[in-house]
């Protein structure tokens, strides 16, 4: 059974979010606030966080950095407010996916199983032998999800690891950002496809030497994304 962790202040709509993940045998524990939630993780281990962004105490961006720093598994924000900004911000601390306010249970449940099942996925390739991806200078050890551009490592979120492979492994190709979504979040009508590109400016500012003329990953104007070879 997946455990979840709802850190959210408002009781009625945590509560809701809780019942409905019941109902399809998710384990749920709930924190009104983001202190709470952090001192929560420190004693138990979770399979996906449910984070509102506006948290007292401790807000949900500061909360997604701390819960990214020690593990990698699938974090929803959710948020009241449209602003693109708030939901970059997210993106770029670590976030998985966001959701906005108001939205059905259904949404929520099916974000919840497409983010778990996709994590499954990912998480069953370390059971296989050490796979290497080199390109010039660009090293992505699949195993053990680390990436190197020539002598030095580079630090990528479970998100950005997974784009960055996707990409390297199918070289030359040309894959729009709904294709993208699609792959790597494991959604497809749910969502923002923005998120491809959120990612995408990060993967570059990790490992681009030069990010006006980036060497690995190209932008191909009005179609998407395809990794140089």
């Amino acid at each position: 059974m997946s455990r979840v962790l709802i850190v959210e202040d408002d009781i009625s709509i945590a509560e809701l979010e809780r019942d409905y993940l019941e109902l399809s045998d998710f384990e749920v524990d709930l924190a009104a606030d983001g202190v709470q939630g952090l001192a929560m993780l420190q004693e138990k281990a979770y399979d996906l966080f449910i984070l509102d962004l506006m948290l007292p105490g401790l807000d949900g961006f500061e909360l997604c950095k701390k819960i990214r720093e020690k593990q990698d598994v699938p974090i929803l924000l959710v948020t009241a407010r449209k602003d693109d900004i708030d939901k970059i911000r997210g993106l770029g601390m670590g976030a998985d996916d966001y959701i906005t306010k108001p939205f059905s249970p259904g949404e929520l449940l099916a974000r919840v199983k497409a983010h778990l099942a996709r994590f499954d996925r990912l998480t069953g390739i370390q059971s296989r032998g050490n796979e290497r991806v080199e390109i010039r200078g660009l090293i992505i050890d699949r195993t053990a999800r680390r990436v190197w551009v020539g002598e030095e490592e580079v630090s990528l979120t479970g998100r950005e690891f997974d784009l960055l492979t996707y990409l390297a492994t199918n070289p030359n190709r040309v894959f729009s950002k709904q294709e993208l979504f699609k792959a790597i979040w494991g959604l497809e009508s749910l969502g923002d496809v923005a998120t491809v590109t959120v990612h995408i400016k990060k993967i570059r500012e990790k490992i681009e030497l030069n990010m006006a003329r980036p060497q690995y990953i190209e932008t191909v104007w009005g179609v998407g994304y395809r990794f140089k070879i």
